[in-house]
């Protein structure tokens, strides 16, 4: 029997509807969870994935975009353990990371979806809970050895049997919480999401059939791979290189190579990370299925019009090395992936700079600068606040950076100051624009941001889990770097700065101590002597750039000129 076809305009149609149903799986979570990191911060995803292979067909737009090659490998291997033993009704849950892809923080629910009794795709969801025990409030262990120091590890379980839920297995969550009835909550609301998917997607099917339905999923496949090979086919032939460095892996002070040389020829790539450092001690390794998920946010950069699902990845191979800091195996810590897929983004985006700079764009400041503060409130009552920060965008061919952005592997925001100080004992000192921090070029860096922040609470403990202390963002093109990382916090002593350049634990803070966070701005773009004298002009006249260098200043001369000294 002949495969059904599907016209253009009923493919059109469907990508859209399917799309509608990912997006609001999306709004269901943000609106219902306890976390701020999902409710405010947008720090998840949802997503339609093939019966048989687990590949992405349709990614919500408000989700993360790192989850969207992630989840594809967190989809099969609930397929690979459970393939033969699928019922209706069943839900399984899980944040195995060397599989799954991520880290320990990121909990991702997988429903496979029935109609009529016949399978037909999975839905899947994952948001970022606030707490997963391990060692450090949050889960960000700057200093982890062994994953065991980062939280709990949930292989594929079922959390749902044939529509009955299985409270044990929310009894072992909500007792490996340093708050449990926040991550209750996160799971109710991902939960939920799936439900109205699958209400949705059955509508759907009532609609235009189940046929039509899985004729348009191998269309979607097969458009973004021929966009993606149309693309390729565009590039010049040819072995391009770049290399980058992590600070450190949190344990010993010494830099790591991310490495990668692209090969392209003819309509096709390889991406060999060959050359990168083998895996370390430290948190920053990442598993094989986060680094594919890495380059898939990267190339979805640089080719925007291609769309998003598993056929955009058809036409590139990928060479990741067994034993590598991209290839993590348990129970290596791997906490701080963010960092790690960041300097992967990064690489891919200097070496187009050598393909075709109307492409790329600098270097983005490339931390997330994850800061953990917990303690007890006047009612003794225990607190714990994890968030992340923004930083300048690098440059481009057609204009300067974006100032105060967020993360390239993401659209999470950056959460609002005024939720932060309602909802923990803190206040904000400074919020504002960093002069100086984007890179020189015919077009400037985005500028990073300084958050300084005032404990209010008796006491807390500070963690952070950053990069970009040591190397700077790049510019291409010829574009200066943007600037470094700075972080400070106050003691009786004075202020001082983590001897691992941006990463720290266990730091204990009084009332009244600051802390203050000074992020990277981004790359410039192109030779400095090009810039248009008015947009010189422009940035001195707004603060952007001053006759100061950028670091001259000492921890407690910049913390005395913010408004709370």
């Amino acid at each position: 029997m002949a495969e059904p076809t599907i016209d253009p305009i009923t493919l059109s149609v469907l990508k859209g509807r399917l799309e509608q149903i990912a997006d609001e799986m999306d709004a269901t979570l943000f609106r219902s969870a306890f976390n701020p990191i999902i409710a405010e911060a947008h720090d998840a995803s949802h997503g339609i994935y093939h019966a048989a292979t687990g590949e992405t067909l349709i990614q919500g737009k408000s989700g993360l975009p790192i989850f969207v090659g992630a989840m594809a490998f967190a989809v099969k291997l609930v397929i690979d353990r459970y393939g033969g033993d699928l019922h209706e009704g069943d839900v399984f849950i899980f944040n195995d990371p060397y599989e799954g892809g991520t880290h320990l923080s990121d909990v991702k629910l997988v429903r496979p979806f029935y109609y009529k009794g016949e399978l037909v795709c999975h839905l899947a969801s994952v948001g970022h809970w606030h707490d997963v025990g391990g060692n450090v409030a949050g889960n960000y262990n700057p200093v982890a050895s062994e994953c065991f120091q980062e939280g709990i590890l949930i292989p594929p379980v079922r959390l749902f049997s044939r529509g009955e839920l299985r409270e044990d297995i929310i009894d072992i969550l909500r007792a490996n919480s340093r708050l449990p009835e926040s991550a209750y909550g996160d799971l109710n609301g991902q939960i939920n999401a799936l439900e109205l998917g699958c209400r949705r997607l059955t509508a759907l099917i009532d609609d235009y059939g189940l046929e039509r339905l899985r004729a348009a999923f191998k269309g979607l496949w097969a458009n973004a791979a021929k966009l993606m090979r149309t693309r390729i086919a565009g590039l010049p032939d040819g072995l391009y290189s770049a290399e980058d460095f992590m600070d450190n892996d949190g344990t010993t002070d010494v830099p790591l190579r991310i490495a990668l040389d692209i090969r392209i020829k003819g309509e096709r790539m390889s991406w060999d990370f060959s050359r990168c450092a083998p895996a370390c001690s430290g948190p920053i390794n990442i598993s094989r299925s986060t680094t594919i998920a890495g380059c898939y946010v990267a190339i979805k950069h640089l080719f925007p019009g291609v769309p998003a699902n598993a056929g955009l990845l058809e036409p590139i191979d990928f060479d990741v090395p067994k034993g590598s800091i991209l290839d993590a195996r348990w129970p290596r810590p791997v906490g701080g992936y963010t960092e790690t897929v960041l300097r992967i983004i990064d690489v891919v985006f200097q070496a187009f700079g050598e393909i075709d700079q109307s492409l790329t764009t600098a270097c983005a400041y490339g931390t997330i600068n994850a800061l953990s503060l917990s303690g007890k409130r006047e009612d003794g009552k225990p607190w714990v606040m994890f968030s992340f920060f923004g930083g300048g965008h690098g440059a481009h061919a057609e204009g300067d950076g974006l100032n105060h952005g967020n993360a390239p592997i993401s659209t999470a925001t950056i959460p609002p100051l005024e939720v932060l100080e309602s909802l923990y004992p803190i206040r904000f000192t400074t919020w504002a624009l960093r002069p100086d921090s984007g890179g020189t070029g015919c077009h400037r860096g985005g500028l990073g941001a300084i958050y300084e922040m005032e404990i209010l609470a008796p006491d807390a403990t500070l963690s952070l889990f950053g990069e970009r202390g040591r190397f700077p963002p790049p510019g291409v093109a010829g574009g200066a770097p943007g600037a470094l990382n700075r972080f400070y916090f106050e003691t009786d002593e004075g202020f001082k700065e983590p001897p691992m350049a941006s990463k720290i634990l266990g730091v204990r803070l009084k009332r009244g101590q600051r802390l203050r966070l000074e992020t990277p701005g981004g790359g410039g773009f192109g030779d400095a002597s090009l810039r248009n004298p008015e947009a010189i002009r422009r940035d001195r006249y707004l603060g952007y750039k001053t006759d100061r260098e950028v670091g001259s200043e000492t921890p407690a001369a910049r913390l005395s000129q913010s408004p709370g000294a």
